[in-house]
Formats: C-alpha cells, sequence, structure tokens
C-alpha cells in the first residue's frame, strides 16, 4: 500500500510514531548516500547529546494543596506567621540522542566535509534542544562543514540563517531543506509544498569536488514500505 501522499505524510508527524521515522529515515538516507559518495568519501551516523529540563506540578491548582498544619511548637497566646501554600513542581532532566548523519573523508584523516540534520521537533521550539542545535550549526560553519537540514516538520520555526521574511516569500511551503555551503558561502532552499514529491538535493562535498544528487523522496519510500507506517496511521 503507498502512501496516500505525493511527499512526505504528515500524519508521520504523530509524537508517538516520528521517533521511529526519523531513525528510519537517517539510516536509510545514509544507505542511500553510500554508492554516491565512494570511493573518496564515507557517510557515518553519529549522536549528539544534550540535556533538556522540564517540570510538572506536583500540585496543579492551590486549591487542593493541605492546609498548614499547626505548629506543635507554638506557645498560647503568640502569633504564628503561617507561610501561605505554593504550587509544588517536580523538576527533572532528560538526556536526549539526537542522530545526524557525517560525510567523511578517510583519506584525510576522516576530515568532515558535509553535515546532515533530519530535524526534530526539539530543534524547532525555543528550549534547550533549540540551542543545542544552533550551537552545534555554529560549530560546522566555523569548522568549514557544509550542512543540509532537511525539516519534515511543519510545527515551529524554521532554522534556515536567511532572513524569515525570504523563506515567507517562498510560499507556499510546508517542509524546507537548507543547504549551507561554506564555499562560495551560501544558503539553498528547496521549499516544498505539502502536494509535491520531496525534492532531489544536491549534497556539497569539498570544494574540488562536483555535488552529489540524493533523492529524498526515493529514501520517504524505503521509510514506507519497510515501515509500519500503512498499518498503524489512521486517516
Amino acid at each position: 500500500m503507498p502512501s496516500p501522499f505525493p511527499g512526505m505524510d504528515p500524519y508521520i508527524e504523530r509524537s508517538e510514531i516520528w521517533p521511529d521515522f526519523h531513525d528510519r529515515f537517517i539510516t536509510y538516507l545514509c544507505a542511500a548516500l553510500k554508492p554516491l559518495l565512494l570511493p573518496r568519501y564515507v557517510a557515518l551516523t553519529q549522536d549528539r547529546l544534550y540535556v533538556v529540563e522540564a517540570d510538572r506540578p506536583i500540585r496543579p491548582d492551590i486549591s487542593v494543596v493541605q492546609a498548614n498544619r499547626p505548629s506543635a511548637a507554638a506557645k498560647p497566646g503568640v502569633a504564628v506567621l503561617e507561610a501561605d501554600n505554593p504550587a509544588i513542581f517536580e523538576l527533572w532532566r532528560e538526556e536526549v540522542r539526537q542522530p545526524l548523519i557525517q560525510i567523511v573523508e578517510p583519506a584525510a584523516g576522516n576530515r568532515v566535509v558535509t553535515a546532515i540534520e533530519v530535524l526534530s521537533p526539539d530543534n524547532k521550539i525555543p528550549g534547550r534542544g533549540q540551542m543545542s542545535y544552533a550551537q552545534k550549526r555554529d560549530e560546522f560553519w566555523n569548522a568549514g562543514t557544509n550542512l543540509v537540514e532537511i525539516d519534515l516538520l511543519r510545527q515551529g520555526n524554521p532554522t534556515v540563517r536567511v532572513a524569515r521574511e525570504k523563506v515567507e516569500s517562498l510560499r507556499p511551503w510546508h517542509y524546507l531543506v537548507a543547504v549551507t555551503r561554506h564555499w562560495p558561502p551560501r544558503q539553498e532552499i528547496y521549499a516544498v509544498p505539502l502536494q509535491r514529491r520531496l525534492p532531489n538535493v544536491l549534497i556539497p562535498l569539498s570544494a574540488d569536488d562536483p555535488d552529489v544528487t540524493l533523492d529524498l523522496q526515493g529514501v520517504f519510500t524505503r521509510c514506507w514500505d519497510e515501515g509500519p507506517y500503512p498499518q498503524i496511521l489512521e486517516y
């Protein structure tokens, strides 16, 4: 059963399905790159780890907080200052694994020439995940590494470097693929509406080598055919 959409299936964005798709897409993306890169380059999957902090209310409403118990040490006739009841939240920290692809040149000491990121929801909303992603993106730029950002999520803020109004001028679109080249310094944006297939994207390598063309729709189709999505998605 093929996907009912010509390109990305927006129902895959559901929180209980997206993590499986994200990991599967990166795995098949890496496999699709292999014949395009040999013999000079190889594609490796790596993990970026960061910690997110969150909270949840233990007592979500002040009306359900127990009344203060009288102090056993209080003396008769002495005024006791009663503390107001606070809302109490439990704090927790979670380590998040963010897989990505690095194209490296083994003959040059495994120099990273291009990084490929498939964005997750944490990368697009304000918080620790977005800060970690922005920091890593700057590190790639400062190291002279090309960066390909594949954004298959409709929600959240675009992560492209160009001005927001320039990106908005490309509408209608629902998905973005941004290729940031270190030399010449520029960003190429593929703006993809829901009604179109995912694009064939030029992946930059070293300046003295031609780009390779990556078929993103082919990667998605393999995810769909080999994954559980036809059975678990409800339209």
